[in-house]
């Protein structure tokens, strides 16, 4: 059993490959383009401009932007919802990440005059930016080196938090044998 779920838990952190952004496709969903940087910065403004084709566009009344901030020790932040600005040909939302940020993801939701709301993507999310200085599963990426630790016995939270449920689990399965 317990064999079992550690190599799920290992198959789940495989899924994502560290230093990759992803994109959601945008085909049929009333927008036309999506920018946005290529990587996140710690303390530097992260912006995302939304621009609907013109069928679209007369017909929303607010673009939101949720958005879920992932940091190097391994953990993320419950999702936020940032109201975007409409810039009239454009809706823009921006965000600060903080020092340790290892990606940001996010999702954009479009609520239309007729009071419906559509999501990109319908679930999770859709866009995924890499920092410029991450860790992840035992790895630093990006760009820069400024947020890399100095002590080679670092291990971020969720690493420790598997380490120790592993022992625990190694001791039940050794304790019923």
């Amino acid at each position: 059993m317990s064999l079992v779920l550690l190599v799920s838990m290992a198959s789940a952190a495989a899924a994502s490959q560290g230093g990759l952004n992803e994109e959601a496709s945008i085909e049929g969903t009333g927008v036309e383009s999506v920018l946005h940087p290529s990587a996140a910065s710690a303390g530097d403004i992260f912006e995302v401009s939304v621009w609907l084709n013109e069928e679209s566009a007369s017909n929303v009344s607010t673009v939101t932007w949720v958005t879920q901030v992932c940091i190097n020790s391994g953990i993320c932040y419950p999702p936020e919802t940032h109201s975007m600005t409409d810039e009239g040909d454009v809706w823009e939302g921006a965000i600060v990440p903080e020092e340790t940020v290892t990606y940001v993801n996010w999702k954009i939701e479009i609520e239309w005059e007729d009071g419906n709301t559509t999501s990109i993507p319908e679930n999770g999310f859709g866009w995924k930016v890499w920092s410029d200085c991450w860790y992840d599963n035992g790895t630093w990426g990006g760009d820069s080196t400024g947020c890399q630790s100095d002590d080679s016995s670092f291990t971020p939270g969720f690493a420790t938090s598997l380490t120790i449920a592993s022992i625990f689990l190694a001791t039940l399965v050794i304790r019923r044998e």
